[in-house]
């Protein structure tokens, strides 16, 4: 299969997180193990307008890769313990991510990074060049549902877009 190219990429958030559904994620552990794993499980994130996201509150250490174009990975910490691996898409200047949240054989976002050992050395880390991580294309274009987005309560009126895509199942 084919590496996804920056034309992937450059859509927003919200129309990027649909089409992520069935592609593969690629992780090289070693220069003897790769594994791919297809992706299951998406939410968008737009941008500074919407309060879920970190963008909202401003261009910052933390978030600065998700003013980048679209392709890179922006990684955070939660509760001290899980890292959450997200997407950046869209062009510059354009603060939107897509989180990670299922692949086929791991639920939840914080049990996936653990299995792919995936921590703050993959923040900014080019999904168009990396040789240790990056997202395959797949004839698949799988059926899905849309719900609100998890455990954004803090988001207002944001919490119930329905901006989480994940394959029926």
């Amino acid at each position: 299969m084919m590496r996804l190219g920056p034309d992937f990429f450059q859509q927003s958030a919200l129309d990027m997180a649909p089409q992520l559904l069935g592609k593969q994620l690629v992780r090289r552990f070693d220069p003897k193990t790769i594994r791919s794993y297809m992706i299951t499980e998406t939410e968008a994130y737009m941008g500074e307008e919407d309060l879920a996201c970190h963008a909202s509150k401003g261009r910052t250490t933390r978030t600065e890769i998700m003013y980048a174009r679209g392709g890179f990975v922006y990684v955070y910490l939660i509760y001290g313990v899980y890292w959450m691996l997200n997407v950046v898409s869209g062009g510059n200047e354009q603060p939107q991510a897509v989180l990670i949240r299922g692949l086929e054989t791991i639920n939840g976002p914080g049990r996936l990074t653990k299995q792919l050992l995936i921590d703050q050395t993959f923040y900014g880390e080019d999904l168009l060049s990396s040789p240790r991580i990056w997202i395959e294309d797949s004839e698949l274009k799988p059926e899905f549902l849309r719900t609100p987005r998890i455990g954004i309560d803090y988001a207002g009126k944001w919490k119930d877009r329905p901006w989480r895509f994940l394959l029926p199942g």
